[in-house]
């Protein structure tokens, strides 16, 4: 039973490190890879471009890979070669005497990030249908603590080195490996298994999985629209601000903590207390109404001030993504969690590749002399119409598709 309850505990601190290592790099890795290129700012930022690219790709590639095996041989194998995969790959990249030896790291982090397939997927063998939304809710809390983390602390230890922080990165994700061997317990009984197929985990093949109910398929639509929104954001977020308030990277790393705190304290505190109260299916609706207001004040803000208002209104967004998460997770069965954790997994990184892209383009076509008109905020109304086409898909499917295995929020309450 001991083992049992560590389980929860370490599959967050698994998410948290995951983040850990991306948001310990923000603050250095465009200059370690610039400075390994000779020092250029021009070619390092274009270089820097494919770093970003090559993540997202892989993790769109491997995700249903490991998620299919996470459904043959269980998540305690997946979870732990992931995580020494992880350390080590941190230790290369630490060590890296090239910018081609930094990639092929860069691509091995791509792939052994692609855990969280395999997370999910423990957290929905684990949580009682009633369960869900509040679990998954923590897996977002999770990744609010390591973006809010992981700049900060990459900013801190580069003052020591530009390496360091992918020492730390290493460390953590080898010392959380050792505390796994010996604390995790499986969560995937045998009788659940079943054979690994290549068919089901080709990127491509495993969005079969998100077909097998009208309920599930709208949903992974709601997640490739929402997903292509923040990654927007994310992307043009600096770019925005700096042009139309002229924030610094001060300014810039204070705001980008505090969306992090934000994002924390909804999904790990306000999702179990509004979710049982309104049910899955209103709380994504409230979410991706606040997501579809927030995406176009920030477009609208004409003062800086304005950013940290909206982020309150644009903090409820965070109600959708664990509310989805559980409907899907009990839309289908046990031994196909993985597969369809991987899937939604490799949807979502593939919206990490696309979205930057025609972002950033959008942004540069909407500002500069050249620009038709001044419209710095064109990537975040493009966000806002993201977010509201979801809106629109989940109030119709939600309508259509009928709520029968749903707990009701009565009874969500008295089991939270």
């Amino acid at each position: 039973m001991a083992r049992r309850n560590a389980a929860l505990p370490f599959i967050l601190v698994t998410l948290i490190i995951d983040v850990l290592g991306i948001g310990l790099l923000i603050p250095v890795l465009p200059e370690l890879v610039t400075e390994l290129a000779g020092g250029d700012l021009s070619s390092g930022s274009a270089y820097y471009g494919w770093f970003i690219a090559v993540y997202a790709a892989m993790q769109f590639l491997f995700a249903p890979v490991l998620g299919g095996l996470s459904d043959r041989f269980g998540r305690r194998p997946v979870l732990l070669v992931s995580l020494l995969g992880a350390g080590l790959d941190y230790l290369v990249m630490a060590l890296a005497p090239n910018l081609w030896i930094l990639f092929i790291g860069r691509i091995v982090s791509g792939i052994t990030g692609a855990n969280i397939t395999a997370a999910n997927a423990y957290i929905a063998d684990v949580s009682a249908p009633e369960e869900r939304a509040k679990n998954f809710g923590l897996v977002g809390a999770a990744f609010g603590v390591g973006f809010i983390l992981g700049p900060a602390l990459g900013g801190l230890l580069a003052g020591i080195s530009l390496r360091a922080p992918f020492y730390a990165a290493a460390a953590m994700a080898l010392l959380n490996w050792l505390y796994g061997a010996f604390v995790l317990p499986e969560s995937l009984a045998p009788e659940n298994r079943r054979p690994f197929s290549w068919r089901r985990a080709n990127p491509l093949g495993s969005l079969a999985a998100l077909r097998k109910s009208a309920l599930v398929g709208g949903l992974a639509f709601v997640y490739v629209c929402i997903g292509l929104a923040q990654n927007a954001l994310n992307s043009v977020w600096v770019l925005y601000t700096g042009y139309r308030f002229g924030w610094t990277p001060f300014m810039n790393g204070l705001s980008l903590t505090l969306l992090g705190v934000v994002a924390a304290f909804v999904q790990g505190f306000l999702v179990r207390l509004i979710v049982p109260k309104v049910g899955e299916r209103n709380a994504v609706l409230i979410g991706l109404a606040s997501a579809t207001v927030s995406f176009f004040l920030y477009g609208f803000s004409t003062a800086g001030w304005m950013m940290f208002a909206v982020m309150v209104i644009g903090g409820l967004g965070g109600l959708s993504g664990p509310s989805a998460q559980a409907l899907i997770s009990r839309a289908v069965a046990a031994n196909e969690q993985g597969e369809v954790q991987g899937a939604l997994a490799s949807v979502m990184s593939l919206t990490g590749v696309v979205a930057p892209v025609v972002a950033t383009m959008l942004f540069a076509r909407f500002t500069g002399p050249a620009a038709p008109i001044d419209l710095p905020g064109a990537p975040l109304y493009m966000a806002a119409a993201l977010a509201f086409v979801s809106l629109l898909v989940c109030w119709r499917l939600f309508k259509r598709v009928p709520d029968a295995g749903a707990a009701q929020p009565a009874e969500v309450a008295k089991a939270a």
